[in-house]
């Protein structure tokens, strides 16, 4: 981690302040999905307030009601900061499944090579054929028998979306570093298999998971989105989500109320856009190739005065 924090404090010009920039508009909406019982002010689904006086429906911003309400008499302001949590639950749980899958397999399959790696690739290039969105879709339909329309379930349909291109960059990793001659090396002193992928291959091509995890993330969320504007997604009963809230906010911007369509598309552009910042800062800042570093001042120490050599001296004296 201190090495980290060192690339990224010792790399200057524009990739810092994207990194920079994304990371404080992503920790803003961190914070709102981790302290959500303490900053909004209703629950997600709540339509009355503490005296059993029902919402106002459709109310402009108010005191009472900082970012108005919808037409469901949910208050907009509870239900963007909830939608910050139930996005921060999918897109963690969907990366982490797609990298724990997708790491692993690229490596077997790049280190192994032979019929399982033509039949990894040929699964994973059959999986990437299909649009992204479509094949969340196909899984959603899928696993809502099995986990209804749960975050869970949302979040293995996304999972399965980012699945081959771990792998893909994965194995390409694996198949240039199997070769090397740090590799043959340890076959050469006996090293198992295990022990080579463990201990050699696996922290050499973990390096590029971060920034591909960053990207599918802001991925995610968009898809997150899609979903739920076209109704696929979380259950409006299961967890407050953007996505939803704009599809049911169309109908009332095109009658001039502006304030529920407004707030939660807002939210999905900064977050999309913060995350993305942070995963092109992330490659620009630690890929050796792209990343310029912090020219440190040289500073050479004082020289000497010349001495005079002995029988000089002592000719002078």
């Amino acid at each position: 981690m201190r090495g980290f924090l060192s690339t990224i404090w010792n790399t200057k010009g524009l990739a810092r302040w994207i990194l920079l920039g994304g990371a404080v508009v992503t920790v803003v909406f961190l914070v709102f999905a981790l302290f959500a019982p303490w900053i909004a002010p209703f629950d997600f689904n709540q339509t009355r307030d503490a005296s059993g006086a029902k919402f106002p429906k459709l109310q402009s911003p108010s005191s009472a009601h900082w970012l108005g309400t919808n037409d469901q008499f949910f208050d907009i302001f509870s239900r963007v900061v909830w939608g910050a949590r139930t996005a921060l639950e999918v897109v963690v749980i969907s990366v982490l499944v797609a990298a724990l899958i997708g790491l692993p397999l690229g490596l077997v399959s790049g280190f192994v090579g032979g019929w399982v790696d033509r039949v990894l690739v040929f699964v994973m290039d059959a999986l990437y054929t299909i649009p992204s969105l479509l094949l969340a879709i196909i899984f959603a339909f899928l696993l809502r028998d099995a986990l209804g329309g749960s975050i869970v379930a949302v979040a293995l349909a996304l999972a399965a979306i980012y699945v081959p291109q771990y792998y893909r960059v994965v194995r390409s990793t694996t198949v240039s570093a199997r070769e090397s001659t740090y590799i043959e090396a340890a076959r050469a002193i006996g090293a198992k298999p295990t022990t080579i992928i463990r201990k050699y291959l696996f922290g050499n091509v973990v390096q590029s998971v971060p920034v591909i995890g960053t990207l599918n993330a802001a991925d995610a969320l968009g898809t997150l989105a899609a979903l739920g504007f076209l109704g696929l997604g979380i259950q409006p009963t299961e967890a407050s989500e953007w996505g939803y809230d704009l599809s049911r906010a169309l109908d009332d911007a095109q009658a001039g109320v502006w304030w529920p369509a407004l707030w939660p598309g807002l939210a999905i552009i900064l977050l999309i856009t913060a995350l993305t910042l942070v995963g092109e800062g992330l490659n620009e800042t630690l890929n050796p190739a792209l990343r310029r570093r912090r020219l440190l001042p040289v500073r050479f120490p004082a020289r000497a005065a010349p001495q005079d050599p002995p029988e000089i001296a002592e000719t002078a004296k």
